[in-house]
């Protein structure tokens, strides 16, 4: 699967078929968080696999009560060494750049996920304190994320999103891309033909999505 088509086809999975996941296959996942960019390369980060039932139902009850992730046969909670992005960065180290690096880090554990043929959902919503509790986590590290991960046993479909023209500013904010020909001259040939590839690919997407539905 190439890069462009694992973003653009990569959906939140909440249902998980009752079937184990290989330690290689989770491996492989957190080779990739691994390999994720990070400031000054801190790499001030820390994953706990959490792989016994048990516990995973005791992550979901800490979780807003969201049980249907104790259906998922693997956890990882990614965390953050924010005193490491302090003695570096100083308060933005500490408060801004650990966040960043564990969100790198995870974006390219759920890529990996997909690109596998896994399924996965970043979780955010958590007691944080009793996070810690539960999976025993020291004062100076900070759980940032918990990615569920397993074989899917549903089809989302693709969800809505904002037009580029909403999001995109040139130069400085306020001056939205209204008219990206004119707007961007020259390069709007360049930029016309990215949005066409990447048009391409969701309708490959979706029609791959609609025939799995249909049982094609």
């Amino acid at each position: 699967m190439e890069a462009i088509e694992c973003i653009y086809s990569r959906r939140s999975v909440r249902k998980f078929l009752d079937k184990p996941v290989a330690w290689d296959l989770v491996g492989q996942i957190l080779e990739a968080g691994r390999a994720a960019p990070s400031a000054g390369n801190l790499q001030n980060w820390k994953f706990i696999v959490i792989l016994d039932k048990e516990k995973r139902k005791s992550i979901a009850d800490v979780c807003l009560q969201q049980y249907w992730m104790a259906n998922a046969p693997v956890h990882i909670v990614v965390c953050s060494e924010p005193i490491k992005g302090k003695r570096f960065y100083g308060i933005r180290g500490e408060r801004l750049y650990s966040v960043q690096n564990c969100a790198a880090a995870a974006e390219n554990m759920l890529l990996t996920a997909h690109s596998l043929g896994l399924g996965a959902c970043w979780i955010g919503a958590f007691d944080e304190d009793g996070l810690k509790t539960t999976l025993g986590i020291i004062e100076e590290v900070r759980p940032q994320i918990i990615l569920t991960i397993g074989y899917s046993d549903e089809k989302p479909l693709m969800p809505t999103r904002y037009k580029l023209e909403n999001m995109v500013h040139l130069e400085k904010y306020g001056n939205k891309v209204k008219d990206m020909a004119v707007t961007l001259g020259h390069h709007y040939a360049a930029v016309q033909s990215g949005i066409g590839k990447a048009k391409e690919i969701l309708e490959k997407v979706n029609r791959k999505i609609q025939d799995k539905i249909q049982g094609k």
